[in-house]
């Protein structure tokens, strides 16, 4: 069910070095580089770890650029899944929608400020 982890970093470039190596010795590389965000994993069909500079701008601290993703099958699912979270009284951080690379994701957070996304990969 869980897709990728991500947590916020103040220097990007520092922390990408970190875990280049530190994944290195569990055979995980990069699987993708963007902007604000590196991920690393054994593929594309395992969980990833990613490192992110916050998206509001903020310094990350410990739960600031933390997320939990979860993976599900279609656009559909992101779609009613999502909607169901903002009945049940999340907050909108992000509408369903393509994102970079074939990712289609809707972000929210919960009712104590989580944030969370559910997305799939569509290719």
């Amino acid at each position: 069910m869980i897709g990728y982890v991500t947590v916020g970093t103040n220097d990007k470039e520092r922390a990408a070095k970190f875990y280049d190596t530190l994944f290195q010795a569990l055979g995980a590389q990069r699987v993708f580089s963007i902007e604000r965000i590196i991920g690393w994993g054994i593929g594309t069909s395992q969980p990833w770890f990613c490192i992110a500079e916050p998206f509001d701008g903020k310094d990350a601290t410990i739960g600031n650029g933390d997320m939990t993703a979860l993976k599900v099958q279609s656009k559909d699912d992101v779609n009613s899944l999502y909607a169901k979270a903002m009945e049940l009284g999340a907050k909108d951080e992000g509408p369903p929608g393509d994102r970079d690379d074939g990712f289609y994701g809707g972000y929210f957070r919960d009712l104590d400020g989580n944030k969370l996304v559910f997305f799939t990969i569509v290719t």
